[in-house]
C-alpha cells in the first residue's frame, strides 16, 4: 500500500535522510523507532509532502505521489497525525473531527469513530483545547481517520501521554487495522507500544535505517540500546 524507495531529504545543504526505503503492506503496521533528532519527523513530513524529496519516490497503492502537494496526497489516501497533535483548540471536538471530512462526501462524523473513541462522543461539544493530552491525541487520530485513508501516519503518538491512554490508543489502532485493513506507519520511542501495534520495526539513526526486524524476532535489548541516549 505504501512504498518508500531510496528517499533523500535535505535542509539546505545538509542532508537529513540518506536513502530510506521500506514498504507497508495492506493491513500491516510498521514502527519507525529512534531517538529525537534521528530523522523520524523529517521522514513523515517528506511522506506527507511537507518537505520536498531530493531523491527517491513515494507510492501509495502503486501511484507515485512524490511530487504531489500535501492536499493531493490526502485525496490519494495518506492521512497524517503530526507530532504534538495540532488540534484546533478553539473548535469543539466534533468540529475538529469534521475538518477531516473536507475531502469526503460525508457531512457527519461516522458512528464508527465514536465507537473507537467513546470519550470523544462524551466530549463532542467541549473545546479541543480543554481536553487532556491523551484525549487530544485520540481526537487527532479520529480527525485523520474520517478522511478514509489507505495509509495512516502517526508521528510520536505516545508523547506526553499517561500509560492507560497509551494502551487505549494501541487497542484502537489494532481495531482500526482489523476493521479497515489499512496500512499504519508509526514513529515511536516507547518500545512496549511499538511491540503492541507493529508487525515490523525499523530503527533510524542519523537519517538511515540501522536495524530492521519482524516483531516476532525482535531483539528488545538491542533496540533499547539504539534508543538509549
Amino acid at each position: 500500500m505504501l512504498n518508500v524507495d531510496d528517499v533523500f531529504v535535505s535542509y539546505g545543504q545538509s542532508e537529513a535522510l540518506h536513502g530510506i526505503s521500506f514498504t507497508a503492506q495492506k493491513n500491516e503496521t510498521v514502527a519507525i523507532m529512534g531517538r529525537n533528532g534521528m530523522g523520524k519527523t523529517t521522514l513523515f513530513k517528506s511522506l506527507m509532502g511537507i518537505l520536498p524529496l531530493k531523491g527517491g519516490a513515494v507510492r501509495v497503492d502503486g501511484e507515485d505521489v512524490s511530487r504531489d502537494e500535501s492536499f493531493r496526497r490526502v485525496k490519494k489516501g495518506i492521512a497524517y497525525v503530526p507530532q504534538g497533535r495540532q488540534i484546533f483548540g478553539t473548535l469543539t471536538v466534533e468540529e475538529n473531527i469534521q475538518t477531516g471530512l473536507e475531502n469526503t462526501r460525508e457531512k457527519r462524523v461516522p458512528e464508527e469513530i465514536y465507537a473507537l473513541f467513546p470519550v470523544l462522543y462524551d466530549m463532542r461539544s467541549r473545546k479541543g483545547g480543554n481536553l487532556s493530552g491523551g484525549q487530544q491525541q485520540q481526537l487527532a487520530i479520529a480527525r485523520a481517520l474520517v478522511a478514509q485513508p489507505k495509509v495512516l501516519l502517526l508521528d510520536e503518538p505516545t508523547e506526553g501521554i499517561q500509560p492507560s491512554i497509551i494502551k487505549d490508543i494501541a487497542h484502537a489502532l489494532n481495531e482500526i487495522r482489523r476493521l479497515r485493513g489499512i496500512s499504519i506507519v508509526v514513529s515511536e520511542q516507547v518500545l512496549s507500544f511499538a511491540l503492541d501495534v507493529a508487525d515490523r520495526l525499523f530503527v533510524i539513526e542519523g537519517g538511515r535505517f540501522v536495524h530492521e526486524t519482524p516483531r516476532a524476532e525482535a531483539d528488545t535489548a538491542k533496540i533499547r540500546e539504539y534508543l538509549s541516549v
